[in-house]
């Protein structure tokens, strides 16, 4: 009984990891971990049941939360956009316009996954649009498979780290810090890792141009003048969407929730404009959002019942004197926890790191001093990868559902296409894992990367704050002068604004 109670918090974490691993729903694995543990403490005299009162409160602080309101509406917006046909435009377009040289379809699924992520946020459709679309092209010139795939699913994954990226939203709500600085933070890294990927299309053209070939000639229809219209037209959606959803937060117009509103409106008014919003799209985006919130919400109330429990038989306390152990200090933490994560990220999703993970160990960066936003950072780039991590990376599954596994007959040159394998999908991700392992290699070195356009945190010398009420003064009870100008600063006198 002695070595249960001295050791229940480890034994109850490696619990949760058991329950994970055997495939058991993760909402229920956290809560009734919870609960039994909860009941455990109890009988060992760690807890009193009054503690676990906390829980509907919690529960209705979290459907209270305004932040996480921004996930629907994203997903709702990132859905409509998708069977909106704006995906499609941006790629046809762009891949008229770079097609005529090596890599050059390459290039614009790169730029418009870009785009599409600063615009929807959401992996899933970037990843199945521009898989749906610019895949079958690919295949048909002769693309490299395994290049064709790690450019769809880098490129995809791109909205898990450029804003308005869910990541960011739920790492900035569990960690306790503004929405608006994560996307502040996490603007320039984003573009830092873009920059990375065309410059690696760009090397690989001219060291393996056989491997990204240019579109034939009679494949690239669009020229001169019609071609730049073709693109000024394909481009007005995303620019108006990117400034109603991260112009408006930026310029401080709107929070993150009012800008995901926006873009939602935004998006079923271009729909409308387009003549593509029918009932079975609208339905169709409603449900798949409807089942994503509620995925989101049944972990969230498991992870807080998980985490009252587990904080109060001390295991908040056993995770900080654990990491204590580690050398090295601040660095040594955050490089600690960045393997954990990327670890994690081959074999469970984002949502659920950001949950059970980030809880524990988010108090301890911060007692240790850790810039947030920066940590926020490192560790949202290092979730993204998640997507791209066989065996379990959500963007190769995507991208799986879409491409073709047995080979045909190509519609537009009567061509034998062969069929794509998973291995060569999971083979193309690797060399975009390297790109993005080199970017949170830079943002480990250089934290101005991320701190250079945030606002400098306040400096206050808590010592010398005084309040002053109604132009007098007021005092500690240590002998100082009160308010009523009587020694021991407890006599408020007859003008007490509190009276």
């Amino acid at each position: 009984m002695e070595f249960l109670t001295d050791n229940l918090a480890p034994i109850m974490f490696g619990s949760l990891i058991f329950f994970l691993l055997s495939g058991f729903p993760v909402a229920f694995s956290l809560a009734a971990n919870g609960i039994l543990f909860a009941l455990i403490g109890h009988e060992l005299g760690l807890l009193d049941f009054v503690l676990l009162q906390a829980i509907p409160e919690r529960i209705y602080g979290i459907m209270q939360n305004d932040t996480l309101l921004a996930i629907p509406f994203f997903t709702f917006m990132g859905i409509i956009l998708q069977r909106s046909g704006m995906a499609e435009d941006l790629l046809e377009s762009a891949g008229q316009l770079f097609g005529r040289v090596p890599g050059g379809l390459g290039y614009a699924v790169i730029l418009v996954g870009a785009l599409l992520a600063a615009t929807t946020g959401v992996v899933a459709a970037s990843v199945i649009s521009m898989g749906l679309i610019s895949l079958p092209v690919m295949m048909r010139y002769k693309y490299h498979y395994p290049t064709a795939a790690g450019l769809l699913t880098g490129a995809g994954s791109l909205a898990q780290i450029i804003p308005p990226s869910l990541v960011l939203i739920v790492l900035a709500d569990v960690l306790s810090v503004s929405v608006k600085d994560a996307y502040t933070g996490a603007l320039f890294p984003a573009l830092m890792v873009v920059s990375f990927l065309l410059i690696y299309m760009f090397v690989l053209s001219i060291v393996k141009p056989s491997m990204v070939p240019p579109l034939p000639e009679d494949a690239r229809t669009l020229r001169g003048s019609e071609l730049y219209i073709s693109i000024l037209t394909a481009m007005l959606p995303p620019v108006i969407l990117i400034f109603l959803v991260l112009g408006t937060i930026f310029i401080g117009w709107a929070t993150p929730t009012e800008g995901g509103a926006m873009g939602a409106v935004g998006a079923l008014l271009l729909s409308i404009l387009r003549r593509r919003l029918t009932w079975d799209v609208v339905k169709g985006a409603l449900d798949s959002t409807a089942k994503l919130s509620t995925f989101v919400m049944f972990i969230l109330v498991g992870s807080s019942i998980f985490a009252l429990s587990f904080r109060a038989i001390n295991g908040d306390l056993w995770i900080e004197h654990l990491f204590s152990f580690i050398p090295g200090g601040e660095m040594g933490f955050v490089l600690f926890v960045s393997v954990i994560v990327f670890i994690l990220g081959f074999f469970i999703d984002f949502f659920e790191i950001a949950f059970i993970l980030m809880p524990l160990i988010g108090p301890v960066a911060q007692n240790m001093g850790i810039d947030m936003i920066w940590f926020l950072v490192l560790v949202g780039l290092n979730m993204s990868m998640s997507f791209l991590t066989p065996p379990f990376g959500f963007a190769l599954f995507y991208l799986r559902s879409v491409a073709p596994k047995d080979d045909y007959q190509d519609a537009v040159t009567g061509e034998n296409i062969h069929g794509m394998k998973t291995q060569e999908i999971y083979k193309g991700a690797i060399p975009f894992i390297l790109i993005m392992l080199l970017s949170l290699t830079l943002i480990f070195l250089f934290p101005e990367i991320v701190t250079y356009n945030l606002d400098p945190p306040l400096d206050v010398d808590l010592d010398t704050i005084s309040i002053s009420l109604d132009g007098d003064s007021w005092a500690d009870d240590t002998g100082g002068d009160g308010a009523g100008g009587e020694s021991g600063g407890d006599n408020w006198g007859a003008s007490d604004p509190w009276k």
